[in-house]
Order: C-alpha cells, then sequence, then structure tokens
C-alpha cells in the first residue's frame, strides 16, 4: 500500500508448530521522549514480530497442506497466514488503541464463502492462539473473525475521514511466501495522522542477508525487522528461528538504517520484480543491465539489477537499509518522466 511506502522518506542520505518468546515486548531504539508515538510504535513492532513468527509457523503447514491456499476473485492467492496475521495484529492494535480504526485487506465474508470454511476457520484460530501477548483464554473463532473484519473494506468509510487510522498488508508478496524459502515476503504496518505517515514497522521473516554487515545467513531461518518514526530516523535488527526446538529470538542491538549514498544512475542497484524485465522500460534503450553483484567488468552502459524481490514491500526494505538504491516502481516513474 502505498502509505507503507512513504516511511522510508525519514531516512537520512547516506497445525503448526509454535514458537516460543525468549524476550519480551522490545525496547525502542531511540529515547521515548524524541518519540511521539513512541507508545504505539512498540505495540506496532511487538504486534508485527508475533505475525513474523505466526507466518514461519503456517509456512511449514502449507508445504504439506495446500487447502490452506485459497485463491481470491482477483486471481491472487491468499493463505491462512494472510488472515491469521490481519487477526493477530488487528487484536493487538485494538486492545491497546480500541478507538483508531484499522485498513487492511481482507474480511471474513469471503472466508465464510469457501466450502471448507470450518476447515479454514480452525486453521487460522490455531495459527493466531498462542501468538497474542496476553493470551485469553476466551479467545474465540467468532472473535478471530471479528478481528479480521475489523480492517475489512467495510468496516470504516473514508467519508468521515478519520484523523488517524492504522494501516496494515498482512502479507506484501503472498505469492512469494508461497514460492519457497528464498522467495521474500513483508508484513507492513503504518500510522497515519492528519494524512501523514508517523510510523511504519515492516517485518521480513526470511531476510537471508545483513545488508549492515554484509553478512550471509544461509543455514539459518533468520529474518529482520524494520522500524522508522518521524524524526527518528529508520532501524533494523534481526529476527532468528531455531527450526530444531522452535525458539523465536531477537537481537536487542537495533542498527541505524541509511539509504544508498549512490548519485549516479550506472552505479546504483535497482530491485526488480521477477516478473518484470529490464526492457520495459525506456531507460533500456541507453543502459544494458547485470544480475552478477561481483560483476567487475560493469561498466557506464550496464547497471546493476537486484532480483531478490517478489513485487512487495521487500524492494523498499532493500532501498532503506541501503543494499538497493532505487525501487523498480520509482525507476519506471523517472524513466516514463524523462521520456516524455
Amino acid at each position: 500500500m502505498a502509505v507503507l511506502h512513504s516511511w522510508c522518506s525519514y531516512l537520512p542520505r547516506y497445525t503448526a508448530s509454535r514458537h516460543s518468546f525468549s524476550v519480551r515486548a522490545s525496547l525502542l531504539p531511540f529515547p521515548v521522549e524524541e518519540a511521539k508515538y513512541h507508545h504505539q510504535l512498540s505495540v506496532a513492532i511487538e504486534a508485527v514480530q508475533r505475525a513474523c513468527c505466526l507466518c514461519v509457523d503456517v509456512k511449514k503447514s502449507l508445504l504439506s497442506n495446500d487447502r490452506w491456499i485459497l485463491g481470491k476473485t482477483d486471481q491472487t492467492p491468499v493463505t491462512v497466514a494472510d488472515f491469521g496475521v490481519q487477526a493477530l495484529i488487528s487484536l493487538e492494535l485494538k486492545r491497546e488503541f480500541p478507538t483508531i480504526p484499522l485498513v487492511a485487506e481482507e474480511d471474513s465474508a469471503f472466508l465464510r464463502s469457501q466450502s471448507s470454511s470450518n476447515i479454514l476457520v480452525d486453521a487460522i484460530f490455531d495459527a493466531v492462539s498462542g501468538k497474542i501477548n496476553g493470551q485469553d483464554e476466551d479467545l474465540s473463532t467468532d472473535d478471530v473473525l471479528r478481528a479480521i473484519d475489523r480492517g475489512g473494506k467495510d468496516a470504516i468509510s473514508f467519508d468521515e475521514k478519520p484523523a488517524t487510522y492504522w494501516v496494515l498488508d498482512p502479507i506484501d508478496g503472498t505469492r512469494g511466501f508461497l514460492k519457497g524459502s528464498d522467495a521474500l515476503y513483508v508484513v507492513g504496518l503504518a500510522l497515519v495522522v492528519e494524512g501523514e505517515v508517523v510510523l511504519g514497522v515492516m517485518g521480513c521473516p526470511n531476510w537471508l542477508h545483513d545488508p549492515l554487515t554484509n553478512t550471509d545467513y544461509n543455514n539459518a531461518q533468520t529474518g529482520v525487522i524494520m522500524v522508522a518514526h518521524v524524526g527518528c530516523g529508520t532501524w533494523a535488527k534481526w529476527i532468528s528461528f531455531d527450526m530444531g526446538s522452535s525458539v523465536y529470538l531477537l537481537e536487542s542491538i537495533w542498527k541505524r538504517s541509511f539509504v544508498d549514498s549512490c548519485e549516479v544512475l550506472q552505479n546504483g542497484r535497482f530491485c526488480i520484480p521477477e516478473s518484470q524485465t529490464w526492457d520495459l522500460i525506456p531507460l533500456s534503450n541507453e543502459f544494458g543491465y547485470t544480475t552478477d553483484n561481483l560483476d567487475l567488468t560493469r561498466d557506464e552502459k550496464r547497471i546493476l539489477l537486484l532480483r531478490a524481490c517478489c513485487g512487495s514491500l521487500c524492494k523498499y526494505l532493500m532501498v532503506a537499509s541501503g543494499m538497493g538504491s532505487c525501487s523498480w516502481d520509482y525507476l519506471c516513474t523517472r524513466s516514463r518522466g524523462a521520456g516524455q
């Protein structure tokens, strides 16, 4: 969603097994007195972290249960994880901020319309149960369905022009979620106040490369949480999942993120969705490309494309971390503008 993209502007220039939580709600990377919306951000971070854990658990089950995968009317896939993440985050936010509405993607009407709805609802309930902070023993499947509907298309009327609201993309990159461990996907949450995005949280549960330390984690299930707050910059820290013991771990140290300082087009690193090709934009008439980051023969007529994205928010995560210089969306827009 567009509002989730804009928080990068705060950057400086430069039944599945259940994971347990080894740390309590994470501390912010900056003093609370510097962040007007520090409480909202703390709750959002905790909710997204738990949602990432849910995704990892559900994904393991999806490998052996394709009944957990549905097709929406626009032919895009939706999974138990999409519904589960929306329900989980909706429940977390409502408990702390009951008057702030939520704008999300799914609703239970679609879920109830399926012939196997009871199986699916039970699967979603199982995915959400145990992940909620301060689990309510009286939580029911109806509670979970109502939590999903709280973010549905009919839950809020924008004719009312709410001053403050949450925006959630439960899983941006569901196709990537279904592909396998290498395809990236992101849980994205933002808070809008008076038309301005004031904070954002992105969680990518299978981010295997640390752009801040240039470290690869090819033999472990690792992810990243990235957060931004207006006036406080953008920060990231790691999540790791011990798949053998089903333990969810968080690094305690936040690291400041900086965008790429590249100012010359051919020196940049451009994030491109797997479904797109370089020849789709006018710049391809002037520049060739390579996908090899170690290509030492790259000259001023060849640029580097990073194909780590499936058209999801992970491309913005790459730009925010400095791993990529520019997203495909922005490159296409600028290229069209230059062509005109």
